[in-house]
């Protein structure tokens, strides 16, 4: 039985100037749900998130470990707790990076984006997903046929929504140009790395999307935990259980380094000043801006996703407040 009020105080934002509405708060299936993780655990947690109106759920055919795993447990879950609900639900996955040997087993071609959504169906245990991206650009491909691939994959049914996922601003447009003369599928939503340290898409992208009517999912909003409580300690800079001390995780020992820290910590005293977590003010700043449609989290347990969801509970930032962030964050640029 679910929360029969769980949508009630979740925020639904339109995606660009289609029909499609994502919640503020997205859940990820990047990195925790994967060969060596609990299942219980991730059955607490995507119940969770569906309770507090969480209903877009995102994977790719490489999240894991191992590759594929993330789909796997998905579709167990999927199967054993939401089966009445899979209509409230929007399910993404993508394929770029590599799943299997050989020459079509990564990157943009058409082979390979059919063959591996085919797959992440089969793993999943459903008909369709709602989106389907082209995780990542593929520099050898011609892009008209990765996005005649997405067009296929929309046409038969396969995915409801097509989007692509890193591809900078010039490129979009490239790409949204092509689509449009060829009368192919749109490209509804784009997925970047988006935080108060890696501020690429202000200057690159938004613009662009907005122009085009494209949503935006922004992943990465936490920078992997580094714009979180987990790092605050001197005396315990990394946790036994944060993902920089995950020997699979993405978040590297080297990449928490003095000058980060210090700007962690000072962005944790204006978040205290708020009200706020660092999290929950990282994640209102990232929604910050109306071209923003969802922030993508992940997490470990189910109190890490109502934490990140209680950030909707103060999304307003005062001119200075947004100064002094900008102030804290240039330094980046700087090291």
């Amino acid at each position: 039985m679910f929360n029969p009020d769980r949508y009630a105080t979740m925020q639904y934002r339109r995606c660009g100037r289609s029909g499609l509405r994502l919640p503020a708060i997205s859940l990820g299936l990047w990195h925790n749900f994967g060969t060596r993780a609990d299942h219980e655990n991730c059955r607490t947690m995507l119940r969770t998130a569906f309770d507090l109106g969480i209903c877009h759920f995102d994977l790719a055919n490489n999240y894991g470990p191992e590759p594929g795993s993330a789909e796997e447990r998905f579709g167990r879950i999927l199967k054993e707790d939401f089966s009445a609900h899979r209509d409230e639900l929007i399910i993404s996955s993508k394929a770029g990076y590599y799943m299997w040997p050989g020459p079509y087993g990564e990157w943009g071609s058409k082979k390979y984006l059919v063959a591996s959504l085919d797959q992440s169906l089969r793993r999943m245990g459903v008909e369709y997903v709602d989106i389907f991206y082209s995780h990542r650009p593929d520099p050898d491909t011609p892009l008209e046929e990765t996005l005649s691939a997405l067009d296929l994959i929309v046409r038969q049914g396969k995915a409801l929504y097509a989007g692509v996922s890193s591809y900078r601003g010039p490129l979009f447009v490239r790409a949204s140009e092509l689509v449009r003369r060829r009368g192919w599928a749109p490209l509804t939503i784009h997925q970047p790395r988006y935080n108060m340290l890696d501020r690429w898409i202000e200057t690159d992208l938004l613009e662009h999307t907005a122009a085009y009517g494209t949503g935006v999912i922004v992943f990465s909003p936490l920078e992997q935990g580094l714009l979180s409580e987990k790092y605050l300690d001197p005396a315990n800079p990394m946790p036994r259980d944060s993902r920089a001390a995950d020997p699979d995780g993405f978040l590297k020992p080297e990449q928490i380094t003095a000058s980060k820290l210090d700007q962690v910590r000072r962005l944790h005293e204006l978040a205290l000043k708020r009200g706020q977590g660092l999290a929950q003010m990282a994640l209102a700043w990232t929604l910050r801006d109306p071209r923003v449609t969802s922030a993508l989290i992940g997490a470990r347990t189910p109190q890490q996703i109502q934490e990140c969801v209680a950030a909707l509970e103060n999304m307003d930032f005062t001119l200075e407040e947004l100064q002094a962030i900008d102030a804290i964050a240039s330094c980046s640029a700087a090291h």
